[in-house]
């Protein structure tokens, strides 16, 4: 007799999925479609007169945050639970996204644009850790995939939106975003009850670390993540100096290149993981990090209008087929009492890749942005091929 899950359809899958399930997701979605400043920072510093080495710096320094928030973040989600420091999050993430829209030297705009990083990180190891949570292992792919619907769905809508308003005043992106980050702050506080508490014991990161030394397929998963996302950061980069400076086009054309990635995942991601969520997650996810490579290696072809465009679609079908299974395995990897922490680790080599990627990438792009699109292909193909060194795990991770 065959022990094979059931295969269910998109409808049955998004029906089960449970009512706090979908505030989360409202939240969410008004959260990302006011996720203006980041995006345009390096064009809004370029364009307040800093130079190629202030603008990576700030934006190096806004991956540093992130990296911290991976450490606080992921104690805090287990050991305070993962609401209140969801609401810990956008509070203080709103506030420092207004003082960084006020900061104009270069001490400011490094502190600011650090505390924003921090601050705006913590949110993703305990918002993760709570969807692993409510959503059994069968749906969580579907659930992280409806999650990641959200993002860029309002990723698609925000980005069209925003080019727009650039053009006529940076700091109303500024208020934007910090409202709509208070928006989602209100929704976990009024809308969101996890089911589970926290666990207090052994909630320190000695216990965890120790568990992590002996996941070799979590640990090979987490390198691979740290490179992709190296790679992953030049579209918020390098990208967008390459279109701009490159191709010549103005910030409303970014805009609308950074709107496709959006606008190409609400549209096929969902009934695209009817398809990869039956099949190997580490296949998956080593087939998406190498078709993402290949889709920012062929910026190398030049700089232009149609380049970008391809660049972009190519990419985004790696995103697609590897992003969703990605966070369902990572989740199966990790006990429940240490969730949080896992999650932190992944939120830490995702934060180190947003201190790395952005600086390195705009320093070699001003150096030879050929070299620059060649190395992220190159550094795609090594995460693909840690993704397949992590195999023998493979059924400790499927969703």
């Amino acid at each position: 007799m065959s022990t094979k899950p059931e295969h269910t359809t998109l409808l049955q899958d998004l029906k089960a999925l449970p009512g706090q399930y979908w505030i989360l997701f409202s939240g969410t979605l008004v959260n990302r479609f006011g996720h203006f400043v980041i995006p345009f920072l390096a064009i809004y510093l370029r364009q307040q007169g800093f130079d190629a080495k202030i603008t990576s710096l700030t934006m190096g320094s806004y991956g540093a945050g992130a990296l911290l928030a991976g450490v606080i973040g992921g104690y805090l989600a287990d050991r305070l639970g993962r609401k209140n420091t969801m609401l810990i999050s956008c509070g203080g993430a709103a506030s420092f996204m207004m003082l960084l829209s006020q900061a104009h030297t270069v001490p400011s705009l490094v502190i600011t644009t650090f505390m924003t990083g921090l601050l705006t990180a913590m949110y993703g190891p305990a918002a993760s850790a709570l969807i692993a949570d409510l959503i059994p292992p069968a749906l969580r792919v579907r659930a992280f995939s409806c999650q990641r619907l959200a993002i860029n769905f309002g990723f698609a809508a925000g980005m069209a939106t925003a080019g727009f308003m650039a053009t006529r005043s940076f700091f109303a992106l500024f208020v934007a975003d910090a409202a709509t980050t208070l928006i989602l702050g209100l929704t976990v506080l009024f809308g969101i009850r996890p089911r589970i508490v926290a666990a207090r014991q052994n909630s320190g990161w000695g216990h965890a670390l120790r568990h992590m030394r002996g996941n070799r397929p979590f640990q090979l998963a987490v390198v691979a993540s740290l490179l992709i996302g190296i790679v992953f950061w030049q579209m918020s980069s390098s990208y967008g100096l390459q279109a701009t400076e490159g191709a010549g086009l103005d910030e409303r054309a970014y805009g609308l290149l950074m709107a496709l990635n959006g606008i190409l995942i609400v549209f096929l991601e969902l009934p695209l993981t009817s398809y990869t969520k039956r099949l190997s997650p580490v296949l998956m996810m080593a087939l998406g990090y190498a078709i993402i490579g290949l889709g920012m290696g062929m910026n190398a072809l030049g700089a232009s209008l149609p380049v970008l465009a391809s660049s972009m679609i190519v990419l985004t079908a790696g995103e697609m087929i590897a992003f969703p299974v990605n966070n369902g395995y990572m989740a199966a990897l990790a006990p429940d009492e240490m969730r949080g922490r896992y999650q932190g680790v992944i939120s830490i080599s995702w934060s180190v890749a947003t201190m790395i990627g952005p600086s390195a990438g705009i320093s070699l792009y001003q150096a030879n942005p050929t070299l620059l699109w060649i190395a992220t292909l190159v550094l795609s193909l090594i995460a693909a091929g840690l993704m397949l060194a992590t195999k023998p795990g493979l059924e400790e991770g499927k969703p």
